[in-house]
């Protein structure tokens, strides 16, 4: 066994984030079938979960960021599926063309995390200590 020390996430946390990926899969299912009004429905649970997995995340900056990365991705995805469902995804100003700006968005947000911040050690041993206060009140308030 190496000296690293294990990052982990509260399991509350966790089952949250994988009731998004099935939210998600729903929502891209609805997509691929055309099923428009679903897939419009699906948008809003879909979006919420992810932003309520940002906020919890919130005093955990690394989290944070890959979540806000996430919320951007998926308002990206959501903005071209409405297009595709209403023909609005093409062209110059097209949905599809739209969604680059959160898609783009997201991006920089990890590029900045992973060239600076995540090669910083100090930044990483701060990212350990945030995630240990964030366990300890989490089992706190269970």
């Amino acid at each position: 066994m190496n000296n690293e020390r294990v990052y982990c996430i509260p399991a509350k946390f966790r089952r949250i984030e994988n009731l998004h990926i099935l939210l998600w899969l729903l929502k891209d299912v609805c997509w691929a079938l055309n099923l428009k009004v679903e897939g419009l429905v699906m948008i809003v649970p879909t979006l919420t979960v992810a932003i309520l997995i940002t906020w919890q995340t919130r005093r955990m900056t690394a989290e944070l960021l890959h979540n806000l990365a996430v919320v951007l991705w998926i308002t990206a995805n959501c903005l071209w599926m409405i297009g595709e469902f209403y023909g609005w995804d093409e062209g110059t100003y097209g949905t599809r063309h739209l969604a680059l700006f959160p898609f783009g968005m997201g991006l920089l947000i990890l590029i900045y995390y992973y060239l600076f911040l995540a090669r910083n050690k100090q930044f990483r041993q701060k990212m350990q200590q945030e995630m240990e206060v964030v366990i300890k009140q989490v089992q706190k308030n269970q």
